[in-house]
């Protein structure tokens, strides 16, 4: 019996230890110099952290580890004292000396300004009360800095009392100007670098997602109206009123697509500056920039339809040519930005984005067909213009020389 009760003791062990393992095997809790009660694997940029938290005198042994994208370039982590987002963190950036090219970790506290990149990132001493830091490449002083190298950040921080759930920020860029790391990329994965965990039970704090729904709103709606309806209103009016057999319905079907398309892509446009202001800590610079571009365009394209002069008016070709620039520029910014969308969305390489491109392929495929359809119907058109000229030409010639014989 007792035998069977120390089997069980050590399969029980062995179990726990196994679970430990394995729970920890993607996260990193001990160093060449140090080891951690804690570690946790990161949300994005397959980072992680570890760190000892001492509750008798409020202390927190903490090391983060990050990888570099960029020879030139940085990685950043911090803690920000009141919520979980990028302004407001105070941060220890490490980063190649620009003079020297060795390993250097500064102090930079992310205010506003950073955000809205008013001013270049400037080392300033943090109001947190660090007590020490420090920074290393993994493999040691030999290291060197490449892409994808491996950087550990040391911090010892004195926390106040009671004070155990933090909020962790974290980002790397691609080179840095003088002392001043440059802004990082903005993809949605680089910008959902934010945790709060909670030091003392190791748990951390699960993420929102009440924004999800507004998201997928935003991106489909805008993908249906933006990215296709008004690329299809578009190519019904260059090609379809060339058909005879279609007569007006080609004007009708353009004006109703293109309304359509509009209207569905304000409405995406109107969530999306909503999610705007429901992220402060979230810019996207070229994205926002694109879509307003295409909002603004597309209205003036719908309210220029009140102003539209009749075929006989003579201001009638400077509509016209007004009317093609304003529509065309429209469905470029509008599909640029779509791919821009799925990019900031960290759908690069999703379904829904090669779902969207054979779309758009398939569109500009008919484009191409009825392109082709259209020289060849001007050229038919053309040769029997010029035999009709000719044939009346030689009959009057012929009429001539009859006429003239007639006489003689």
């Amino acid at each position: 019996m007792n035998m069977k009760k120390m089997m069980m003791g050590l399969l029980l062990l062995l179990l726990h230890n196994l679970a430990k393992s394995a729970s920890s095997s993607h996260c990193i809790s001990s160093t060449s110099s140090k080891s951690f009660e804690r570690c946790m694997t990161l949300p994005t940029q397959q980072a992680s952290i570890a760190w000892t938290y001492r509750p008798h005198n409020a202390t927190l042994e903490v090391a983060f580890f990050g990888s570099f994208i960029s020879p030139s370039g940085w990685v950043g982590w911090g803690i920000n004292p009141t919520s979980p987002e990028m302004t407001g963190t105070r941060a220890l950036v490490a980063f190649p000396d620009p003079n020297s090219g060795q390993l250097v970790l500064l102090p930079y506290i992310l205010d506003p300004t950073v955000k809205f990149q008013k001013s270049p990132l400037l080392s300033r001493p943090l109001d947190l009360h660090l007590l020490s830091s420090s920074a290393a490449l993994y493999g040691g002083r030999m290291a060197t800095i490449h892409s994808g190298a491996t950087i550990q950040i040391y911090a010892t921080i004195k926390l106040s009392p009671n004070r155990t759930k933090l909020h962790f920020t974290w980002n790397r860029g691609l080179y840095v100007q003088g002392y001043s790391p440059t802004i990082h990329p903005t993809t949605l994965n680089d910008l959902a670098s934010t945790a709060t965990i909670d030091i003392l039970s190791g748990a951390a704090a699960k993420s929102s997602s009440h924004l999800k729904p507004l998201k997928l709103s935003h991106g489909l709606l805008n993908a249906i109206s933006w990215g296709f309806l008004l690329p299809v209103g578009a190519v019904s009016a260059r090609y379809l009123r060339h058909f005879e057999s279609v007569g007006p319905a080609w004007f009708y079907l353009h004006a109703g697509v293109q309304i359509t398309g509009v209207f569905l892509g304000t409405v995406g446009f109107s969530i999306g500056v909503r999610l705007g202001e429901m992220s402060p800590g979230r810019v996207y610079g070229l994205h926002r920039k694109l879509g307003f571009a295409a909002f603004v365009l597309g209205w003036l394209q719908t309210v220029a339809l009140v102003f539209r002069p009749k075929t006989t008016h003579k201001f009638r070709k400077y509509w016209k040519s007004y009317h093609h620039f304003v529509g065309y520029a429209c469905v470029v910014l509008g599909v640029v930005n779509c791919f821009q969308g799925f990019q900031v969305m960290g759908e690069s390489g999703s379904y829904a984005l090669l779902g969207y491109s054979l779309c758009l392929a398939t569109l500009i495929g008919v484009c191409v067909a009825l392109e082709v359809n259209s020289w060849v119907v001007f050229c038919r058109k053309a040769k029997e213009e010029k035999i009709k000229r000719e044939g009346l030409f030689g009959n009057v010639v012929s009429d001539k020389t009859t006429a003239s014989s007639t006489r003689g």
